[in-house]
């Protein structure tokens, strides 16, 4: 409702008062409401109180600020803010339907946003993390339960993809959770919202959500594999041609490393809570348009094809074939992901 739009003094100061306010969908760490300002459409964006909501105020802010830069524009402009409420005036952004192939455009905007930083922009944002030596162990105990062999290197590689992905440095600007639904299909182009989880890192484990399944969010989506490599081809030529460089990093060790991840099984207020590989031998659950089992079951045919023949991650390959063939034994009416976004 109307009354309920956080619309202080300051605002009202710099933009004006704004009219027709509506209030519509977010998640549970937002309010968003739609208003007018001057006969033209906004959104406005207040993170609510709980933990965390300052820092993710301050990178979504710092995020968009970084990112309208980059020309086409890869985000709606941030109009105004309010630090005190917490609050963002944002261009409105039409939404249309995207194309069937919308992987080629999502990716090629993508690496444009990942362009918009470099160096000067150290600081600005928290460093992004990868997985973590528990969470290979947690993987290695994962795939004892399903009663799979581990091959005698196995322990070697995985501490070694670790060490590589904590090497991975960069300065790309990231999402931080760039999923369907957190891109609007324009018709100037694709632009990303949502930037509360956004970092500073390289934009290959960005890159890598498209062949993985997009492992952070609710939608779990497996284009078909001819899409998956006209996408990532569209966006290492929108890379070279925004920076001047071939794309750097590993793609089979950006989605070897989001296969670790347990937390990459649900929904965010649930993760760091417990060792959720753990829980995969016992129990499936639902999130979204996939189980947890759905998903794990499609990144280690990810991984086991993408490590076939490696000189790096061989025994993983191995182990990720046993681990996947193990799983549609003990649950053979597990289905692939949707081919296709909600």
């Amino acid at each position: 409702m109307w009354s309920q739009l956080p619309w202080g003094e300051k605002l009202r100061a710099e933009l004006g008062s704004p009219r027709r306010a509506r209030r519509l969908g977010s998640s549970p760490r937002s309010r968003v409401w739609r208003a007018e300002l001057s006969g033209a459409p906004v959104v406005v964006k207040q993170l609510i109180d709980g933990p965390g909501a300052a820092e993710r105020y301050a990178r979504e802010v710092a995020a968009l600020q970084l990112a309208s830069r980059v020309d086409p524009p890869v985000v709606p402009v941030l109009l105004g803010t309010d630090p005190a409420e917490r609050v963002l005036v944002l261009e409105h952004l039409d939404h249309q339907e995207p194309r069937e192939d919308w992987p080629v455009d999502y990716a090629a905007a993508l690496a444009r946003l990942h362009a918009a930083t470099d160096a000067d922009a150290a600081g600005s944002l928290p460093t992004w993390s990868g997985p973590t030596q528990d969470d290979a162990d947690s993987f290695l105990r994962l795939a004892r339960a399903l009663g799979v062999a581990v091959p005698s290197n196995a322990r070697t590689e995985l501490d070694g993809l670790v060490d590589r992905l904590t090497r991975t440095v960069g300065q790309a600007l990231l999402h931080g959770d760039p999923c369907p639904g957190n891109d609007r299909h324009t018709s100037s182009g694709v632009r990303f919202i949502d930037f509360e989880q956004a970092a500073l890192g390289n934009g290959i484990v960005e890159l890598a959500y498209l062949r993985i399944g997009f492992p952070t969010c609710w939608c779990a989506t497996a284009p078909d594999p001819d899409m998956l490599d006209a996408a990532e081809a569209a966006y290492r030529t929108a890379w070279r041609h925004a920076t001047g460089t071939e794309v750097q990093g590993d793609l089979t060790d950006a989605c070897a490393g989001w296969l670790l991840r347990g937390d990459a099984l649900v929904q965010r207020a649930q993760r760091g809570t417990t060792d959720h590989l753990s829980r995969i031998p016992y129990r499936d659950w639902k999130w979204g348009t996939a189980t947890a089992r759905q998903r794990l079951v499609h990144r280690l045919r990810i991984v086991s094809r993408l490590t076939a023949g490696s000189s790096e991650l061989p025994d993983l390959g191995k182990l990720t074939a046993a681990m996947r063939e193990s799983m549609l034994t003990r649950w053979p009416a597990l289905q692939p992901l949707p081919a296709q976004r909600p």
